[in-house]
């Protein structure tokens, strides 16, 4: 099943999901907020400390934060399997009355292409997005993230759903949340994943448990 994602721009709103390039003056300009450093929302692999730092060192854990009125689904882009992941891999749709948690990562610049060669953005893997998250402290903060609009909806493999669980628990998302990602129900694939992957996966375990 193939799934076109809308991206929608909702500059009247406290929340929204709009096309990083299609973001107008009016509001923060989020490619010069606090000079040379902008903020990502993460709500995939890129949870996991050690799997953010494989590509952007700079990345530094800032909050947890509700994305609002989206949810969380997977998927092979663009209907190609992943080779890293050898399943679906994470992204959002809007839907209302839904909510994702992630983490806000403050980031150099200097990591901004390796952020979006990592999503694979020159291939159209995934398109930068603006998103409006909230705090657990009910602070609102405009981020970058990313979102796939053209995928074919499939689980994901045991140990990228593994990677996303333990960087949830690591960095404390909510316990109810952290109870659906546990419920995800993973492909069959029986394989293995690259040393790197496998390193972090078990670095991450050393962390949490």
């Amino acid at each position: 099943m193939l799934v076109l994602a809308s991206l929608s721009c909702y500059r009247s709103q406290v929340r929204a999901g709009v096309r990083w390039d299609m973001a107008t003056s009016g509001g923060e300009d989020l490619r010069s907020q606090e000079g040379e450093n902008f903020l990502y929302f993460a709500y995939g692999s890129n949870l996991l400390t050690e799997r953010i730092h494989l590509r952007n060192p700079s990345a530094v854990f800032c909050s947890v934060a509700r994305l609002q009125d989206f949810k969380l689904d997977f998927g092979n882009p663009q209907g190609k399997t992943s080779e890293t992941w050898h399943g679906g891999i994470a992204t959002i749709f809007e839907s209302p009355g839904d909510e994702v948690w992630g983490v806000v990562w403050k980031m150099n610049k200097s990591n901004l292409s390796s952020l979006d060669k990592q999503e694979g953005v020159k291939s159209g893997m995934y398109v930068p997005i603006e998103v409006n998250v909230s705090t657990q402290e009910g602070k609102e903060i405009t981020c970058r993230s990313y979102q796939m609009t053209n995928y074919e909806r499939v689980p994901p493999s045991p140990q990228y759903k593994k990677v996303i669980c333990l960087g949830a628990k690591e960095n404390g998302l909510p316990p109810d949340y952290q109870k659906k990602l546990n419920a995800i129900e993973p492909n069959d694939y029986k394989g293995k994943v690259s040393e790197e992957i496998e390193d972090i996966i078990k670095k991450g375990e050393a962390k949490t448990h």
